[in-house]
């Protein structure tokens, strides 16, 4: 005959309660210990399963997004980012920009923190509920044209339209072609006003048909992703250079 704690062990394995599986018997304990109600004994074990749910909700959003490093807000050194970065910080850290469906582009050369603030952003996203996404440029091109040759381009857009948090990092390392940048126009447009897209860069507006030969699709592109948009201007020394130098004079 099954021991009451053997029957309830199958209930909560029959359920996947794993939050309470893990903690079943030392909240038990303390409940015992402490004098605990039977409500308060049932509240805390279903807090304990709802918080591992919560987390794990984060763990699959982070995954998903594809962050190629783990790069946190608490890890940016806020002296030493380029004061555009340092004034907009503490509204960008709210996270209203993504609620507000509006972008953010960050400009400058390398090494100034521009890829570190945009993924720790989409990190804050996923911990927020936002379903994010992580990609390179170029390599969102070859994605658009691998769709399209497969004839599947319709699914493609519709799932970068729903990301409540895009990042397309590295604009402006690779040049494309006419068709490479009507391509990239028009998906990132599908964002447009309604979804929140932050767009990395080492170059200057008045240097994007250095990538992009069409002058009116670069005004165009422009002109779409800078309307109400955060530009930071993250010109300034290297901060990778800077950590490199402090590690050498020590």
């Amino acid at each position: 005959m099954k021991s009451e704690k053997e029957i309830v062990l199958a209930y909560v394995e029959e359920l996947k309660l794993m939050g309470i599986k893990d903690e079943l018997e030392d909240v038990c304990a303390l409940a015992l210990q402490e004098g605990w109600s039977h409500m308060r004994l049932i509240a805390e074990l279903l807090r304990k399963e709802t918080q591992r749910r919560a987390e794990l909700r984060v763990r699959t959003r982070m995954k998903a997004a594809r962050f190629p490093q783990m790069k946190y807000l608490h890890e940016l050194d806020t002296e030493e980012l380029p004061d555009d970065a340092r004034k907009a910080l503490p509204e960008l850290e709210t996270l209203d920009f993504v609620r507000e469906g509006r972008n953010v582009v960050l400009y400058g050369n390398p090494g100034t923190g521009k890829t570190h603030i945009a993924t720790a952003l989409g990190i804050k996203a996923c911990q927020c509920n936002h379903t994010v996404l992580f990609t390179s440029v170029p390599k969102l091109l070859v994605q658009i044209r691998e769709a399209r040759s497969a004839k599947t381009l319709g699914i493609l857009q519709n799932k970068f339209e729903k990301y409540d948090l895009v990042i397309c990092d590295e604009f402006g390392y690779v040049s494309c072609d006419k068709e490479g940048g009507e391509m990239l126009f028009n998906h990132l447009s599908l964002r447009s006003g309604k979804k929140a897209t932050i767009i990395t860069t080492n170059l200057a507006f008045n240097r994007w048909n250095e990538i992009i030969k069409d002058k009116v699709l670069v005004a165009a592109m422009v002109d779409r992703l800078t309307h109400k948009a955060f530009l930071l201007n993250m010109s300034g020394q290297s901060y990778r250079l800077k950590e490199t130098q402090k590690t050498m004079r020590g």
